[in-house]
Parts: C-alpha cells; sequence; structure tokens
C-alpha cells in the first residue's frame, strides 16, 4: 500500500462506501506480515516510496515465490534480485503471475502491476565495459520499476576515453549519474571530473586475480581525486540505483 491508496481507502470510510471493520480489515497486514521464516514489509511504500524487494540469494525457491507472492497480492510492483532462471521457471509454471518477466542479464524478476508516473529526469548508467553490464542492468531494473526514466551508455572507459566524450553534453543535463567500472575502477574518477552532480560509482568484480574481486576498484572509487563522488559496495547495482532515484524524486518535486 502507497500514500495514494492510504488516501483513498481514508476517503472510503469518510464517505461511507465502507465501514471502518472492512478499513481495519484491508490493514491488517501492515506493517508486516510474519509467515514463519520471514516478516514481510508491506509499510514500506508508506515510508520510502516503494516495496520491500526480495534479495534472493540465500533463500530457498520455495521461499522467494512465497514472499513474491504475498508482496504481488497486495497489488505492488514486485522485484526479486539475483534470482536463478531455475526460479523464474518455477514462478511462471505455478500460473499466478504470467505478467512476471525475467530479466536474464540483470539476473532479475520484474512483475509490473501499478503504473508509475515517469520522472521528469533520466538517469544516465555509465559501463567502463561490456563485461560490467550485468551489474548496470540491475542498476536500470530497479531505476525503472520505480518510475525512473534511464540510459544505458556501455563500454565507454578509460582506455578508449573518446567513447566517452562523444557523450558529454548528455551527461551535464542529468541530475545525478551512475557509473559502474571493474578493472581499476578509474572510470568513475574521470566521469566525475566532467560533470556538475553527484556520481554514484559501483565498483565490480569484473578484472584479474590482482583486482581481487572488486576490492581493487573499490579502494581506486574511494579514493578518488575528483569531487562528488559517493561509492556502493561492489557489484551493488542495486543500491546506486536507488540512491540515484531518491536524488532524483527530489528535484523533479522542485
Amino acid at each position: 500500500m502507497d500514500k495514494t491508496e492510504l488516501k483513498n481507502l481514508l476517503e472510503q470510510v469518510k464517505t461511507g462506501k465502507i465501514t471502518t471493520d472492512q478499513a481495519v480489515d484491508n490493514l491488517t497486514h501492515m506493517p508486516f506480515e510474519d509467515i514463519g521464516f520471514a516478516n514481510i514489509d508491506h509499510h514500506r511504500s508508506l515510508r520510502r516510496g516503494f516495496p520491500e524487494v526480495i534479495y534472493c540469494p540465500g533463500k530457498t525457491t520455495e521461499q522467494i515465490i512465497e514472499i513474491f507472492s504475498r508482496l504481488a497480492e497486495k497489488g505492488n510492483n514486485v522485484l526479486a534480485t539475483r534470482a536463478d532462471e531455475s526460479v523464474f521457471t518455477a514462478l511462471a509454471e505455478s500460473d499466478r503471475f504470467p505478467e512476471a518477466r525475467y530479466d536474464k542479464l540483470a539476473r532479475a524478476i520484474i512483475l509490473e502491476q501499478k503504473k508509475i508516473k515517469p520522472s521528469k529526469s533520466v538517469l544516465p548508467i555509465i559501463t567502463a565495459g561490456t563485461a560490467d553490464l550485468a551489474v548496470a542492468c540491475e542498476a536500470k531494473v530497479t531505476a525503472e520499476i520505480m518510475g525512473q526514466k534511464t540510459e544505458l551508455i556501455c563500454d565507454v572507459g578509460v582506455a578508449g576515453l573518446h567513447r566517452l566524450l562523444a557523450h558529454t553534453r548528455k551527461l551535464s543535463k542529468a541530475n545525478v549519474l551512475i557509473v559502474v567500472a571493474g578493472m581499476e575502477g578509474a572510470l568513475a574518477s574521470v566521469v566525475g571530473g566532467l560533470v556538475s552532480c553527484p556520481v554514484i560509482a559501483v565498483p565490480t568484480s569484473v578484472g584479474y586475480g590482482s583486482g581481487f574481486g572488486g576490492f581493487a576498484a573499490l579502494l581506486t572509487m574511494l579514493n578518488s581525486c575528483a569531487d562528488g563522488i559517493s561509492v556502493v559496495n561492489i557489484d551493488n547495482g542495486f543500491g546506486a540505483a536507488v540512491n540515484a532515484v531518491l536524488i532524483n524524486r527530489k528535484i523533479d518535486k522542485c
């Protein structure tokens, strides 16, 4: 339930279309629903502006499907991240959510049941290389299910900076940018030195052995000499997207 739905519910009580008992029944599972192995936060849309998201690793297929179902039953858009395709196959075979789709590159299951007004702003998501695309796509599907328009700018890393410079006019119009890079992670510093908006840097685990699974890129981004760069955890496209959308929402309201 979001703020609009709550206002509609209260208006129905006020006008006598439903009884107070019926309203209470609709609110039974707020703020959370205990299903034994999980406490599902149905109140999150009211607090944060978007529903709870399912992080799939460590959960069984049955647990994921049950949580997915409980969220979907409330009419929410549902996002499950880091989901194996086998989980989506099991969900599809249940025939409960025919509109659910699987983004193979992002490893995400997406169910859009509620139309969200598109953002005024566009969020550019930039990758250093094609190998960083999976993390960038996780950011993209996360932002889009929150109503954020996005644009993916791929393979413009420091090995050929002329590829990035072709997009500088477009980048200068953004409120916030996401930069996704592995190897040494230098692209975030380069972009940070070119634009006047905040840059959210995402180090990826792409690279050879001395990259230590993204740790080298993480340290580079944390030690950037360019100002205005914030860094999320390794491969955390989801976290970068949420931060960027929250920034854009505040600006779009002005």
